[in-house]
């Protein structure tokens, strides 16, 4: 997807590299703390992450290997102020894909951006799945059993922060920033609609799990429980 998270904290510098990157057509989400970037990245799959190492709440490594902890393959791209050989290495090591040193030109980070957003996924993370549901990034779709249904992506995003988040209440603004960006602007009613054709598409299914809207704080994705 065309779609990545830029961690920095550097407020002129992010502007630039987000407006360099939507002048390809890479729509950006801007994070200037490790902490409200990781609250996303568990939400959210980005097509590639861009990681400031000096950021105020730590070096940016350490969101690298927590997402590799969690499994995730999400292509890393680096950026630093240390040209040293083993800063380099050590954050190749430390799961990073690709690293490049300030300053650097933006036309350099959009190519950089792009080559690692062309690259083939290499599926770390098995197929995220729920009670009778497994979710399918690559084919963008659902299965339960022997059926499957296709996804848009941005009912695919709600599945799979659902999916992830099982056994907690997921927020309404946290669905709608899963599905549409960080900074997007939806209709009021874009989220209800997406639900109502995932409600459909999981009862077509024969799935056991439902969407349940729980008043006031969220919804979730679980299995009703039946009055006695």
């Amino acid at each position: 997807m065309n779609r990545i998270a830029l961690i920095e904290d550097h407020a002129r510098l992010a502007e630039l590299v987000r407006l360099s990157l939507a002048n390809s057509g890479i729509e950006t989400d801007v994070f200037h703390q490790m902490s409200t970037a990781w609250q996303a990245l568990q939400s959210i799959d980005y097509g590639v992450v861009v990681i400031d190492r000096g950021l105020p709440d730590g070096d940016g490594l350490q969101l690298v290997r927590q997402l590799r902890a969690a499994g995730r393959a999400t292509p890393c791209l680096m950026l630093t102020a240390r040209d040293a050989l083993s800063d380099r290495v050590g954050g190749l090591e430390s799961g990073a894909d690709d690293y490049l040193t300030k300053p650097f030109p933006m036309e350099e980070l959009t190519a950089r951006v792009r080559a690692l957003l062309r690259r083939p996924a290499v599926v770390q993370e098995l197929a995220p799945a729920l009670g009778d549901l497994r979710i399918d990034p690559p084919q963008a779709c659902m299965h339960c059993a022997d059926r499957a249904a296709p996804l848009s992506p941005a009912e695919l995003q709600i599945m799979l922060c659902l999916v992830r988040k099982a056994g907690s209440t997921v927020r309404r603004a946290s669905l709608e920033a899963a599905a549409w960006g960080m900074s997007a602007v939806v209709t009021p009613n874009a989220l209800d609609v997406a639900l109502h054709r995932l409600r459909r598409k999981l009862a077509a299914l024969g799935s056991r799990l439902e969407i349940i809207n729980i008043r006031g704080q969220g919804y979730a994705l679980q299995q009703p429980v039946l009055a006695r």
